[in-house]
């Protein structure tokens, strides 16, 4: 029987508890490289704020920026770590097949030896580097920046998902009439059937009956079709697995409630997001420009060597003995000329941040224009949907008259069957103007800066 002493089972539970992490390391790593990108969350009931919440969260574009700023972050802690001291270390090892041979008073003399080996403790401290300097003011600029450009992103995602739900809804508002319509139509060509049968009408009834039963349903069918191309579109702006179903809930009522909007607010620049990534470019090519005009300023530096020198003919012996030598420098470095580059460079960031006011006026001209645009198409679409509401209740109001009339042998069904196509086609324009409101809202809002995330 092996026996094992103290040390060698200690050695052994280290070792073989070390394996054991390293392979469920091995495990959990390779299970984060290997998840698909299908097996993201699905959504149950998936309501307006649920589906721009998803987006943010799992939409490409989104997550791209979460990344870029992580970069940026790296990128910023690389530059300033310049300002620290560099500590630098070289090794050489040289064998001399034939030592170097000088003639000295007319005599030859070999110099040196045939091993030589070398050792170097470098050490170099920045005093002023404009390079270091410029990172160093504008690190909280460029990670603003990057944060910007991932809010900017935000808020074109939300207001392209909430656009396309309603487009959504609005198709399936559709199918749901549809529904309802084909209900009524197979009543009133059962009870058209009917009095055919009877003799109290003739045939055309029933045919016109068919006729329109045939359209709604081919309609609806349409509208299904298109309904899954909207959905699967919907899916690629929040970035939801394609394979999973989307299941889209709402409140017509709460939807009706929230299309109230106040039409006296003003347009102030400095909410939208456009307008604060322009403001922290500008910044940064402020910085650009002090950048460029210490360009005239002499970049100073500290350095320091040890170097250990080894030098022997044996070299069983070369490490016997150590010729050390050591020193301390400064370094000032000042470009005298250079053609002109440094003016040419100094004038051409005063013209970026010329331009950059311009685009900060045009960005004004353009926010007033997009926002008078968005409250008027608002405001049309507000005028349609009370028109269209109105209109659907009256169209409902004729058709249940009409309906009744028509049971009663005073009206024909031709009246019937156009009272029924008005009340569809009322219905549809109500739920379509609806929709239209919501997102010509959403357009105000993003105007006025209001959507941003």
């Amino acid at each position: 029987m092996k026996y094992w002493s103290k040390p060698q089972k200690l050695l052994r539970l280290a070792v073989g508890s070390a394996v054991l992490l390293l392979n469920s390391f091995h495990v959990l790593i390779g299970q984060a490289i290997t998840k698909p990108a299908d097996q993201a969350p699905v959504l149950e009931q998936a309501t307006l704020q649920d589906v721009v919440a998803y987006a943010i969260k799992n939409q490409p574009v989104v997550q791209q920026s979460l990344i870029d700023e992580r970069i940026t972050e790296n990128q910023i802690r690389s530059r300033l770590a310049d300002w620290y001291p560099q500590i630098n270390f070289n090794y050489n090892l040289q064998h001399n097949f034939i030592v170097q041979t000088s003639i000295i008073a007319g005599n030859p003399v070999k110099l040196g030896v045939s091993n030589i080996s070398s050792a170097q403790f470098t050490l170099s401290q920045q005093i002023f580097n404009r390079d270091v300097l410029l990172a160093n003011q504008t690190k909280r600029d460029v990670q603003l920046q990057a944060s910007q450009n991932t809010s900017y992103n935000k808020t074109d995602i939300a207001v392209n998902v909430s656009k396309a739900f309603y487009d959504v809804l609005a198709t399936t508002q559709q199918i749901d009439v549809a529904n309802e319509d084909i209900l009524r139509l197979e009543r009133s060509l059962r009870d058209a059937e009917n009095q055919y049968k009877s003799g109290i009408a003739d045939k055309i009834d029933f045919k016109r009956a068919t006729i329109t039963l045939n359209n709604t349903r081919a309609n609806k069918k349409s509208n299904e079709e298109l309904l899954k191309a909207k959905l699967e579109y919907l899916k690629s702006l929040m970035g939801y697995p394609a394979a999973q179903p989307l299941v889209i809930s709402y409140d017509t009522l709460q939807m009706e409630r929230e299309i109230a909007l106040d039409t006296m607010q003003t347009v102030d620049l400095n909410t939208r997001i456009e307008y604060q990534l322009l403001a922290t470019q500008k910044k940064l090519a402020e910085a650009t420009l002090q950048y460029n005009k210490w360009s005239y300023l002499p970049n100073i530096s500290l350095n320091g060597a040890y170097n250990l020198n080894f030098q022997n003919n044996q070299f069983t012996d070369l490490y016997n003995k150590n010729y050390p030598n050591s020193f301390g420098l400064l370094t000032l470095s000042l470009p005298l000329y250079q053609g002109g580059k440094r003016k040419a460079n100094t004038q051409a960031a005063e013209w970026a941040i010329k331009r950059i006011d311009w685009d900060i006026k045009g960005l004004q001209l353009n926010v007033n224009s997009e926002y008078a645009q968005a409250l008027a198409g608002y405001k049309g679409n507000l005028t349609n949907l009370l028109a269209q509401k109105e209109n659907m209740d009256l169209a409902r109001e004729v058709y249940d008259v009409i309906q009744l009339q028509y049971k009663s042998g005073i009206k024909t069904y031709l009246e019937v069957v156009t009272s029924e196509t008005d009340l569809r086609l009322a219905r549809i324009n109500y739920y379509n103007a609806l929709y239209q409101v919501l997102a010509s809202k959403i357009d105000v809002q993003r105007a006025l800066g209001q959507m941003n995330y």
